[in-house]
């Protein structure tokens, strides 16, 4: 975590996201030297020397502190969601795509990058992590649902098509990170650029004939 990241918080607070930022550096870097589940929770909390209960106060479980990075993008993004101001007449998937790009912009440098990057790998080979991956993805959609209603004056009832415009960004934020993760140093910037141009290839999905 940037220094700038901090400035201006109380010191309680400063304390906390450090602990927090500690935990997730701690957590990637062993889980990449000895494999998911060669790492106890007592390893991880000796290693930044810090009880589990403080651990617990922070994460809920193994799983969720390997998948800080991109659920740290996801809660920005909902955060995003709740000042987006649209254009008038403009479609729903782009508010939506705009808004996670400018939580990606939110996102600490490069830093944060490298952390999605061992993260995606851990998740590749560990099923307990895909798992905990897909209930967060249905939590962040249910989420994100509710506050674009809300916000948007969407229609309501049995119309499905908000829910698929978050379902469509958010498996175009998957195929970007897919993409992103296989390139030559994946950079904040670089991912950014996926998320659009898989974004961008949505309409023409839809409209692909099948000969």
């Amino acid at each position: 975590m940037d220094a700038m990241d901090l400035e201006g918080l109380p010191l309680r607070e400063r304390k906390k996201l450090r602990t927090r930022q500690a935990l997730v550096d701690a957590a990637l870097e062993l889980f990449t030297e000895r494999g998911f589940d060669g790492v106890t929770l007592d390893a991880l909390c000796d290693a930044v020397e810090v009880s589990k209960r403080t651990f617990f106060r922070t994460f809920s479980s193994k799983e969720d502190v390997a998948m800080a990075p991109t659920q740290d993008l996801w809660a920005a993004f909902l955060e995003e969601l709740e000042k987006a101001e649209p254009a008038a007449g403009q479609p729903l998937f782009d508010v939506l795509r705009d808004t996670l790009l400018g939580a990606v912009a939110r996102m600490p440098g490069e830093g944060w990058a490298q952390r999605v990057l061992l993260s995606r790998r851990l998740a590749a080979v560990t099923p307990s992590m895909d798992a905990h991956g897909l209930a967060f993805c249905d939590r962040t959609s249910r989420a994100a649902l509710v506050a674009a209603r809300r916000r948007f004056a969407l229609p309501g009832g049995g119309d499905l098509r908000p829910r698929l415009a978050i379902d469509l960004l958010v498996a175009a934020f998957h195929r970007a990170l897919e993409g992103w993760a296989e390139g030559p140093a994946p950079t904040r910037d670089s991912l950014a650029t996926a998320v659009r141009d898989a974004c961008g290839a949505v309409p023409g999905s839809l409209a692909l004939p099948a000969r």
